[in-house]
């Protein structure tokens, strides 16, 4: 299914939110949660890596990359190479996010993968992964057969629209889950870090929407059948 419309307007708005929500991410972690940090003594500075390089590099790098087939002015292979690469940058950085998780977790006494949203997002970085590992060897190098190209194409499309949303579901279960915790711990409900934290994750959504938008959008008719999701 093709929206009767061209992506540019649903890229431009993903682009000005993905903006916004990589300030909101960065003044929470860095202004309100007191900064980044890859050894400390307060552990919360480590944990604070873990939402800005999950939310910029992967929830936002990722929805960049899935865009940029659709909508860049470029040759298909150049295309290719920028969405590839994308998403491989995007991946490194939500498994380099994932494992400040754990860093954190191990070096606090707390205990691991007791949450949906860590449960959930050991899941879609194993998907995500797979999906790469399978556009890349069988749409880029060294490529399958044009019969197997042509047939795993809508699955492709389809499974990559699906981990991504998943993804953006688990990112936001995460923002609900750390709310709740500081919360617990005393700060104010309806201060301004938490009025941060919510809009962060509504602009986050958003984000997601639109680039799912741009997905669904009518892509330009030499390129009706060589869109993939990698």
């Amino acid at each position: 299914m093709a929206l009767g419309t061209r992506p540019f307007p649903f890229t431009v708005v993903a682009h000005v939110l993905g903006i916004g929500a990589a300030i909101m991410v960065l003044v929470w972690c860095i202004n309100f949660r007191g900064g980044l940090a890859w050894e400390s003594t307060n552990k919360s500075l480590i944990f604070n890596i873990h939402p800005v390089l999950m939310l910029i590099g992967f929830i936002i790098l990722g929805g960049e990359a899935i865009i940029s087939y659709k909508a860049l002015p470029l040759k298909k292979e150049v295309k290719k190479v920028i969405h590839l690469v994308l998403h491989a940058v995007a991946l490194i950085l939500g498994i380099v996010g994932i494992y400040t998780a754990f860093k954190f977790h191990n070096e606090s006494s707390i205990a691991n993968l007791y949450s949906l949203h860590s449960w959930l997002g050991i899941g879609v970085i194993v998907l995500y992964a797979l999906q790469w590992i399978y556009g890349f060897l069988v749409f880029f190098f060294p490529g399958a057969p044009a019969g197997l190209r042509s047939d795993s194409l809508p699955w492709h499309v389809f499974f990559g629209a699906f981990v991504y949303v998943l993804a953006l579901a688990t990112s936001l279960l995460g923002f609900l889950e750390k709310l709740t915790f500081l919360e617990t711990s005393g700060i104010t409900k309806y201060g301004m870090e938490a009025f941060l934290v919510n809009f962060t994750a509504i602009v986050t959504l958003l984000f997601g929407a639109f680039v799912m938008l741009s997905v669904l959008s009518q892509a330009p008719p030499e390129d009706d059948f060589s869109y993939s999701t990698i």
